[in-house]
Order: C-alpha cells, then structure tokens, then sequence
C-alpha cells in the first residue's frame, strides 16, 4: 500500500523529523563545544551570565544566535502569509543547507557562531511542523514530549482511560526516534567530527518525502470530502 493511503502518515512524519531533530541536538552539543543548537534556554542562561562578568564577545555571539532563532521562528508566518511559501516542504531544505554549512565551518571556532545555522534550521522546523496525530509536540527537544507522556500514564492509572494510553504511545514513540537520531549524531561526530552533519542528509531527505505524502493525502481526502 502507498504511504499516502496509510492512516498514519502524519505520525510517520512526525517521527522522522524527530529523528532529525535528536541528530542535531547530539551533533551540535560533541562538536560545537557542548552548546545545544536545538533550542534558546542554554543559550539565554549563557547571554545573561556572559553579560554580568562584563564578556562583551561573547554577549554578542549569544545574542546573535537568540535574533538567529527568532528570525528563523517569525519566517515561518510571514513566508506563508506574504508568499504562500508551503514551510513544510521548505523546512528539510533549509535543515540541509545547514548541515552543508557546517561542513565548511572550522571546528576551532566560537562555538555558538558556528551552531548559527542549526538554531535558524531547528527554529523553522519547530514552527512548521508542530506535531501530529493531534497531538502538539515538539521534535527538536525532549522536555514537552517526557512530560506528556508522563502525565498520560498518570491519567491512566487515575482513570484506565485507552485514549490515554495512545497518548502516551505517541509521545513515548517521539522521544524513542528523537533519541535513536541522537545515537545516529553520535556516531557522526566520533567518526567524521565536523563534517559528520552529512550524515543527517539521508534522514532529512526521508522526512521531506513523508511531507509529500502526507500532503497527497491530505489532497485526496479534500477531493474525496468534495
């Protein structure tokens, strides 16, 4: 059977780009210096705590990367809005450009400059594809998805409710493929350092085809409704 006729197609989608999103959040934390290009919490902390030991550098290469991720966030309405660009399709593009770009940056460098690429692809990707099934969650970092699947499991034991229990199936399933990304990244930081983000191009290049099929469904549903 065609992908774009399973009934769950979405999920799939969704769990690949969290596979993409693990292989980031790994690559970016053994090969930029520790710093997780995935999300702005640690990288805020470190602005704010570099500002009161009067680090003027690396202030600015923090606040760089907030504007970089902010940028990248509000893109994600005005393309649509102004243009009618299609973000989901243009999301796994842009994520590989930046896995191309940091290829060519030396790993010598300021570490939260060289991850500018990764926190604008990973901002894109938050906005424009916010979960499935449903159900929002995040395929960029763990926190939201352990929660969830936390709190259905506790809903279950207070209620024996089954819709809670494929609630936590999902967010359990989003954290499982999130983490195999990671290993993935792992493996290409020990083996090829820098030039490892290349590795993430056939993960990528699988969830930009489940966004094709996705949306081939989406259109055959609207003829069918019609």
């Amino acid at each position: 059977m065609p992908l774009y006729r399973n009934q769950y197609i979405d999920w799939y989608r969704h769990l690949a780009f969290a596979c993409v999103g693990g292989f980031f959040g790994a690559y970016a934390i053994l090969c930029r210096g520790g710093v997780m290009g995935n999300a702005q919490t640690m990288n805020l902390l470190e602005l704010v705590i570099n500002a009161l030991y009067g680090r003027g550098f690396n202030v600015l290469a923090h606040l760089g990367a907030f504007l970089v991720y902010v940028t990248g966030t509000m893109l994600t309405v005005l393309l649509p809005a102004l243009w009618g660009v299609n973000m989901r399709r243009l999301s796994p593009v842009i994520t590989a450009a930046a896995a191309v770009t940091e290829c060519f940056l030396p790993a010598d460098m300021a570490a939260v400059v060289a991850l500018y690429p990764i926190f604008f692809a990973m901002s894109i990707q938050w906005s424009s594809l916010q979960g499935a099934r449903n159900f929002y969650s995040s395929t960029i970092f763990s926190t939201n998805n352990t929660k969830q699947a936390s709190l259905a499991l506790a809903e279950y034991l207070c209620t024996k409710d089954g819709k809670q229990l494929r609630r936590m199936g999902f967010f359990l399933s989003t954290l499982l493929c999130f983490h195999i990304g990671a290993a993935i990244g792992v493996g290409a930081a020990h083996f090829w350092g820098v030039r490892g983000a290349l590795w993430s191009l056939p993960l990528i290049a699988w969830a930009f085809f489940l966004v094709t099929q996705e949306e081939k469904a989406e259109t055959m549903q609207a003829v069918v409704a019609e």
